[in-house]
């Protein structure tokens, strides 16, 4: 067996303690956490029983809630029938200890079997299906002009280290640093679609009405268009930071030995920037790559997909965390937990492309 494959191997098995650590910590504050779906279904039975019934089952062996005594510790129970409040608790699983409901949910979705939704009316993995390419697509495109436009500058500003094209650069970039995506996203609204200052950009979708009618051509117009400011916002909330790790890291390999030799064996200095020092200083930006797209696809596209109504996994599992639709929530962060952790071995791996000196054995630490 290699070292590559004993890694691999000895990396997926850390996986599982990872995401179910994760998973537990998240059930714990999920418990703690005031409100629930019985509580909603609760105050919207207490108001009117309309449509309420349906929710729980079809047997129709309730009766229609009454506004009797009940010992039920859910907030606004007090006036319905407990037997009322039994029946939710069946239909949403809690008539089981949280211990029990953990494992059974953890045993479930080790199969990839996360339910249905409490109040959208569909399994999750349709839901799931469904919104995934609109985050998938409009991560992928920050993620790649964010490097597009990062690796350049950062290059160009290690290249100019200490004048005034640094100095200037440095200033632009700490401030769209500083400024969260989401005001990012807000102010391009108020400047390119608000009509206050300019009428450019549409403020919500991610096609025109009626697209599907369209010649291929206007399709992919009607996409660019809708997609510029949510990417542009989330490409200025990140590229900051890639610009100075690139900086860093190219600054860092310049004062080796290996470059003054280079320069003293008369090689141009285009030669020994690409032609020596580009593989070694990119193993770290290389590396960052997983951590960007993660906090692009599941962190800084979340309040994205919120501000421009984008019909994507991020405001679906906004949405059900507000309604407190708990298998969307779970199922949602386990799939995303779990595509994070292969990102991040992913990452190791692609440092063996880069720079086969490194050695596996010493990664397993």
């Amino acid at each position: 067996m290699s070292k590559m494959t004993r890694y691999v191997g000895w990396r997926i098995m850390l996986m599982i303690p990872t995401l179910f650590g994760i998973m537990l910590l998240n059930f714990a504050l999920t418990q703690m956490a005031p409100g629930g779906p019985i509580e909603q279904l609760i105050a919207e039975a207490a108001g009117s029983n309309n449509g309420i019934m349906s929710r729980v089952g079809d047997e129709g062996d309730v009766d229609t809630p009454s506004f009797g005594e009940s010992q039920s510790f859910y907030r606004g129970a007090d006036q319905l029938d407990p037997a009322f409040i039994a029946e939710l608790e069946k239909e949403f699983g809690f008539d089981k200890p949280p211990a029990e409901r953990f494992i059974n949910m953890m045993w479930r979705y080790l199969r990839f079997d996360f339910g249905e939704s409490f109040f959208r009316g569909g399994d999750v993995i349709s839901l799931t299906v469904e919104r995934l390419p609109v985050s998938i697509t409009l991560g992928l495109w920050a993620t790649l002009i964010a490097y597009w436009v990062s690796i350049p500058l950062g290059i160009a500003k290690a290249v100019r280290d200490g004048s005034p094209f640094d100095f200037w650069t440095s200033g632009v970039i700490f401030v769209g640093y500083a400024i969260p995506s989401f005001v990012i996203a807000i102010l391009l609204i108020l400047i390119f679609s608000s009509g206050t200052f300019f009428d450019w950009f549409p403020l919500r979708g991610l096609v025109g009405e009626g697209w599907r009618d369209w010649p291929l051509h206007e399709q992919i117009g009607s996409y660019i268009w809708h997609t510029t400011l949510p990417v542009l916002a989330m490409v200025l909330g990140s590229f900051a930071f890639l610009t100075m790790l690139t900086k860093n890291s190219f600054l860092d390999q310049l004062s080796q030995h290996y470059v003054l030799t280079a320069r003293a064996k008369g090689l141009t200095e285009k030669k020994v920037l690409y032609g020596h020092v580009f593989r070694n200083a990119m193993l770290i930006v290389i590396a960052g790559l997983p951590g960007t797209l993660i906090g692009i696809l599941f962190t800084g596209v979340l309040m994205i997909e919120v501000i421009f109504s984008l019909d994507g996994l991020g405001l679906l599992a906004f949405e059900a965390a507000l309604a407190r639709d708990y298998p969307i929530v779970f199922g949602a962060l386990y799939l995303t937990t779990l595509l994070g952790l292969f990102l991040r071995l992913i990452s190791d791996l692609v440092y063996t492309m880069v720079d086969p000196r490194i050695d596996f054995e010493s990664l397993h630490v």
